[in-house]
């Protein structure tokens, strides 16, 4: 099993790897900051300096039907912001 899922591609995250040099990615949720570094100094080749996690919680939906109230849930999300050593890239397009 894979700790990392897929990396974050969004206007926020180019904006914050343009900006600071840190690079999203959605992970295992019952991965820590050391198994996660790990991870992606294995997959990309370079040096991190900083791992941090953040949760988000599952959204709860429900609407009313012929059949009556259906619930639904989304999946718990783990996203890892990983900050790289000094002068250290990840082309993250080209994976």
């Amino acid at each position: 099993m894979s700790i990392i899922i897929k990396p974050v591609i969004s206007e926020k995250a180019n904006y914050l790897t343009d900006l600071r040099g840190t690079y999203s990615f959605l992970v295992q949720p019952k991965a820590n900051k050391i198994q996660i570094k790990k991870a992606i100094e294995d997959a990309y080749g370079v040096k991190v300096a900083e791992v941090n996690t953040m949760i988000y919680a599952p959204t709860v939906s429900s609407k009313y039907t012929k059949k009556g109230l259906q619930v639904g849930k989304t999946n718990k999300l783990k996203k890892a912001v990983v900050k790289l050593a000094e002068g250290e890239v990840i082309d993250i397009l080209a994976v």
